[in-house]
């Protein structure tokens, strides 16, 4: 049986994406997925259940009505989150993950994860990093 040959070059890049560079389209995915809001948003909505739109401002605390709003309509628009529209009065809107939707969320979970069990390890960076500009430039000495 003939194996088919890999593709190299543009063809290649075309068919996965080049997130260093600027022109390509999954840049502007990855910061929807990777925002403080996104991340949130798509772990929220992991559980599997839809959820309404007063449900989520809930759940992720200090997002505004606007981020909320911007940030389900970024992620339904890259087919990651499904947005559901029951026909009562008054509107009743409830939002849920799409299968490609958890297969981001899962990603996203192992950097929440890691971040979370390591917390303590980054305060203690981040207060080293402060005293030492505190103290002012370090010079290299030879």
């Amino acid at each position: 049986m003939k194996q088919p040959i890999p593709e190299t070059g543009l063809a290649a890049q075309m068919q996965r994406g080049n997130l260093f560079s600027d022109k390509c389209p999954s840049r502007e995915v990855l910061k929807h997925v990777t925002s403080r809001w996104g991340v949130l948003v798509l772990l929220a909505l992991l559980n599997g259940e839809q959820q309404r739109f007063s449900a989520l401002k809930r759940k992720i605390l200090g997002v505004s009505e606007k981020m909320l709003a911007q940030t389900l309509q970024q992620l339904e628009s890259d087919g990651f989150v499904a947005r559901t529209v029951f026909p009562v009065v008054p509107p009743h809107v409830e939002y849920a993950l799409t299968t490609n939707g958890v297969l981001i969320a899962r990603q996203v979970v192992g950097l929440a994860d890691w971040i979370e069990e390591n917390i303590d390890q980054v305060i203690q960076a981040q207060k080293q990093y402060q005293a030492q500009q505190i103290a002012g430039p370090q010079h290299w000495q030879s």
